[in-house]
């Protein structure tokens, strides 16, 4: 019993490590110099970068922050067998590197707001979800211009879609819980929705 307590506190510690890596911060910093926490909204993601770098910086850094979210998620698939049964190494995994993502702890426990980290773990759960996911995100985020509500969406969206793909119960408790901590990381943007103020994706 300890050791699998162990073996499930390693996986979280790991994947949280994984998921602090701040990619927008170092791309950002490695091309201009700039801290990317000083700029518009201060978030280390992908909309933000895109407000130093562009459109082409904007894929890079979702690409590299959701294969962030997987890669964690699909180590512990493959190396941990405590609470297998229950699919729960994966989710302690996907749930520390959505957080690690948000509260870097190599920028002072700022960071970004975990949504292609999010959707990464989502691929790495279950790769039809995933990718269901990533469509609704990219239709939403099209025909309204806003990123906010396309990531907001998405993502609540996220626990429908794994119960009706009959995932473990686990997984479907992740995105639930997932989807609220998202949410909630774009307290700002919903009021600034509301307002009529949020920047939207020209």
């Amino acid at each position: 019993m300890t050791y699998k307590i162990l073996e499930l506190l390693f996986a979280g510690i790991v994947a949280y490590l994984i998921g602090s890596i701040p990619t927008g911060y170092l791309i950002v910093k490695a091309k201009t110099g700039k801290d990317i926490r000083t700029v518009g909204s201060g978030s280390t993601g992908a909309t933000n970068v895109k407000r130093v770098l562009g459109k082409n910086y904007f894929f890079l850094v979702m690409i590299l922050d959701a294969l962030k979210g997987a890669l964690p998620v699909v180590l512990a698939k493959l190396f941990i067998t405590a609470g297998a049964s229950y699919g729960l190494a994966p989710v302690i995994a996907a749930v520390a590197v959505i957080i690690g993502h948000s509260k870097s702890v190599f920028l002072q426990f700022k960071g970004g707001k975990s949504v292609a980290s999010g959707v990464g773990t989502i691929i790495a759960l279950n790769w039809i979800a995933g990718i269901i996911i990533a469509v609704v995100w990219g239709i939403i985020t099209y025909s309204t211009k806003y990123v906010s509500v396309g990531s907001i969406i998405a993502l609540l969206l996220s626990p429908f879609v794994m119960y009706f793909l009959h995932a473990p119960i686990a997984y479907i408790v992740y995105c639930a819980l997932g989807a609220v901590y998202i949410v909630y990381l774009h307290r700002e943007n919903i009021k600034r929705l509301i307002q009529g103020n949020e920047n939207k994706v020209r």
